[in-house]
């Protein structure tokens, strides 16, 4: 199965339409950064809150497999408009929304980093950042933020 292959399942669907003055994604060169992607589906938040006050971790961390969806179907939408295709994720930022005193921002991002792993293999994860935050946009309990390298588009 091709890089694009893989991603086509997870990436189907039309990118995130950005909360804000932003695009979704950008193509740099030869690497797409994705916004901040938050655990929505038709622009409304799945889950909001604190993680280790109202959200559990397993809940946050299905929360931050649902981000990265997002963040791969913008990275896709705005890499097949220029012509290319994901080859494998750089780079990933995981912001927690939790309580003073939560420390498992990690296994919070864990779930992101699972979705990459099935879509990429567990050879090809990013590094990767996870960070606790006093609160995100909408009271989203975590956000993503990814970076994915690019190849040119081949024939289909």
């Amino acid at each position: 199965m091709s890089e694009q292959e893989a991603v086509e399942p997870v990436a189907a669907g039309a990118p995130p339409v950005p909360q804000g003055r932003y695009v979704a994604a950008v193509v740099d060169g030869d690497l797409v950064h994705s916004a901040g992607m938050t655990p929505r589906r038709d622009g409304r938040l799945l889950v909001t809150g604190r993680v280790g006050d109202t959200v559990g971790v397993a809940e946050a961390a299905e929360a931050a497999g649902i981000a990265v969806r997002n963040a791969l179907r913008a990275c896709t939408a705005a890499a097949e408009a220029a012509g290319r295709v994901l080859t494998r994720p750089v780079r990933m930022r995981v912001w927690v929304a939790c309580s003073a005193g939560f420390t498992g921002q990690s296994t919070v991002a864990d779930g992101a980093s699972a979705v990459l792993a099935q879509v990429f293999g567990p050879d090809l994860l990013p590094v990767r950042a996870a960070v606790g935050a006093l609160a995100l946009p909408g009271g989203a309990p975590v956000e993503v933020e990814l970076v994915a390298a690019l190849a040119p588009a081949g024939p289909r």
